[in-house]
């Protein structure tokens, strides 16, 4: 028999709100929001995107991102350019202020997070994680099970 437990979204919901929650505050110090924080974690060391595969990468819809991508290159954060082979494309490229105010910002997140993960003893808190970074990269057929 299977051991009874609550559904794997039944726990992760409640602490992935209370985590965002927690962000928020962190994200307007740093005079970022959500999204513009998602954006600039998305192209921080990556190479130079399109908006159309950034807004692909980050699961968003590319009429969505057109505004944090304004506000982002308003503030100095990141930079769009027309791609030369595609006038209807542009490229999208963090700028070094934006790299810095999106590590600082991801910087304090995991400070609150080593708080919260102090919860756990050392080899819990390891394994964690392991298994985190494992599922949260698998893809989303593998998850709803439904194969194309």
């Amino acid at each position: 028999m299977a051991e009874r437990r609550p559904d794997l979204a039944a726990m992760i919901a409640p602490l992935q709100r209370s985590l965002i929650a927690a962000e928020l505050p962190i994200l307007r110090a740093h005079g970022l929001s959500m999204w513009g924080y998602v954006v600039l974690s998305a192209v921080d060391g990556q190479p130079v995107r399109t908006q159309a595969a950034l807004a692909q990468a980050i699961g968003a819809d590319k009429s969505r991102i057109i505004r944090v991508l304004d506000e982002l290159e308003r503030h100095g954060l990141l930079e769009r350019t027309p791609d030369p082979s595609d006038r209807r494309a542009r490229f999208v490229a963090i700028t070094p202020d934006g790299s810095r105010t999106r590590r600082a910002a991801q910087a304090d997140i995991q400070r609150n997070e080593q708080r919260v993960l102090a919860h756990l003893d050392p080899t819990d808190r390891a394994a964690f994680l392991r298994a985190l970074a494992t599922l949260s990269v698998l893809p989303p057929e593998e998850i709803t099970g439904e194969r194309h």
